[in-house]
């Protein structure tokens, strides 16, 4: 069966086609700046060397067009016709209180995921222009969507809940959903497996950390915590959102300058975190160089990040009442040794032991266990794989299975 994941945003497409059967990866790539002059598709070749084509792509109608032109042609193809196509997954990332997992498409679905466009207006409608695009192009090929917030819908009433008067819950639905669940899912899974113990026995703290960070906590195979709230502007400081932070700072920002709240929200989400700190980049590749070089903003950036992961890894160990495992991943977990390391040579409280020498290798695409043989608390690198996820969704959907 041959699935095809897509996942879009603002001005991007990306996409990887999958054969879930054989769990073979056919083609993979993406479209970025949709809607600009510039606008290209990158296709990742067999030998893992990528190729930059332009295109003329005005709107994600025409990236999904472009994606399915490049999978069919003569020069990059991998398939003969869009036949080939058995479904395609999408990536959606808020479903609200409505979906605890991920469903088959629908009109009544797709209403649905437009309810939550106030919620995620950076995310929900690009993620709906995906949908759109495939039933234009493909009407007959049946589409899953596969939710962000599903895998947080276990959590309780008192994690979830915000102190606000409840009348906002009632009616607009404001609480703690959170974000990068199919990650999140995927690696408390995979973490379990590679240190050899059972998933549904286990205390767990996933941290998915990259340009947009959150950090789960996994108690018996079920989330009953996160740090991603309503939006995923919530928890930890990102490479541009701004985490938590004290909400009457916010308003007096806005009386002070006059801020209108779109002003503010793109103040939170692009302009903080850590590009707001150091003033020079959200790439953290870049910040530690510019650390390691004597800058004083960004080595207070660093200790920042680094530090608010410490607090809610801390926070999470005390609400499981202890922890068996924890996970990194996302772009600074797969690959910030140093992170890691700072991160977990200050849990040693909690029994953690990392080698280190085993954790200085790990990064660019490797993974593995972290912690020393007698450490009390298992630690990981874990490559994440939504895609798989997705298209595993997918696949189960389509044959009238339950998603696992």
């Amino acid at each position: 069966m041959n699935i095809l994941v897509l996942n879009c945003g603002s001005s991007s497409a990306k996409y990887k086609l999958i054969e879930i059967k054989k769990n073979v990866t056919l083609a993979e790539g993406g479209v970025e700046k949709i809607g600009l002059p510039d606008a290209f598709i990158k296709v990742k070749l067999p030998d893992g060397s990528k190729r930059e084509i332009a295109l003329d792509i005005t709107d994600h109608n025409g990236a999904i067009k472009a994606i399915l032109d490049i999978l069919t042609g003569a020069e990059y193809g991998c398939i003969k016709s869009f036949d080939e196509i058995d479904a395609v997954g999408h990536r959606v990332v808020h479903g609200g209180e409505k979906f605890s997992s991920s469903v088959l498409i629908t009109d009544d679905v797709k209403a649905m995921i437009r309810e939550c466009y106030g919620i995620a207006p950076l995310h929900n409608p690009v993620n709906m222009a995906g949908i759109e695009a495939i039933d234009a192009i493909l009407p007959d090929v049946p589409q899953v969507a596969v939710f962000d917030t599903a895998f947080h819908q276990t959590m309780p009433a008192s994690s979830y809940m915000y102190p606000l008067p409840y009348k906002y819950y009632e009616n607009d639905h404001v609480r703690r959903y959170g974000f990068h669940g199919t990650s999140h899912r995927y690696v408390s899974r995979k973490v379990c497996e590679m240190v050899g113990v059972p998933f549904k026995e286990q205390r767990i703290i996933c941290c998915h950390i990259g340009n947009g960070a959150s950090i789960s906590a996994i108690d018996h195979g079920r989330c009953v915590d996160t740090t991603m709230g309503l939006t995923p502007t919530e928890g930890l400081m990102m490479g541009t959102r701004v985490g938590d932070v004290d909400p009457g700072a916010l308003v007096y920002l806005m009386q002070k300058y006059g801020l209108t709240a779109q002003q503010m929200q793109g103040i939170i989400n692009k302009e903080s975190g850590v590009l707001g700190i150091t003033g020079i980049s959200s790439d953290m590749r870049e910040v530690v160089a510019a650390a390691e070089a004597g800058n004083e903003r960004a080595r207070l950036a660093l200790d920042m990040y680094e530090l608010r992961i410490l607090k809610y890894i801390g926070a999470y160990a005390a609400e499981l009442g202890g922890v068996d495992v924890i996970a990194f991943t996302g772009g600074v977990g797969e690959n910030q040794t140093e992170t890691r390391r700072n991160v977990c040579d200050k849990l040693a409280f909690l029994g953690v032991e990392i080698d280190e020498e085993v954790n200085s290798r790990l990064w660019r695409g490797k993974d593995g266990i972290i912690s020393k043989p007698g450490s009390r608390v298992k630690v990981a690198v874990v490559l994440t794989d939504e895609e798989y996820m997705i298209a595993r969704d997918t696949e189960a959907i389509i044959e009238g299975r339950d998603p696992e």
